[in-house]
């Protein structure tokens, strides 16, 4: 972990730091309609819910830029890293040697 710090903290150097996280998510629908929010009240919705799939959410995170890459996957597999990865290299990294 402090090597991860570390490298947080170093200066710029040419080589592209990508901090990179994925997040699956369960997409959900309501089976009735929210009641809307009232007044000193909130929004009131039915704890039932129609599954609607899942997607997996891909981001990477340029440290030194502040940019962010995002790409919404329909699953979660191997091949959808790598073509998130490539895609990244590809499009935004094509120079890099290293990142």
């Amino acid at each position: 972990m402090e090597d991860i710090l570390d490298l947080y903290a170093t200066s710029f150097s040419g080589t592209p730091r990508i901090c990179f996280d994925e997040r699956p998510c369960q997409l959900i629908g309501n089976v009735l309609a929210p009641i809307p929010a009232k007044p000193n009240s909130t929004k009131k919705e039915h704890q039932e819910y129609i599954r609607n799939g899942v997607c997996n959410v891909l981001l990477a995170y340029d440290i030194d830029t502040g940019q962010r890459y995002l790409m919404v996957t329909e699953s979660k597999t191997k091949a959808d890293y790598a073509q998130f990865m490539k895609w990244l290299l590809d499009t935004h990294y094509p120079n890099a040697s290293k990142i």
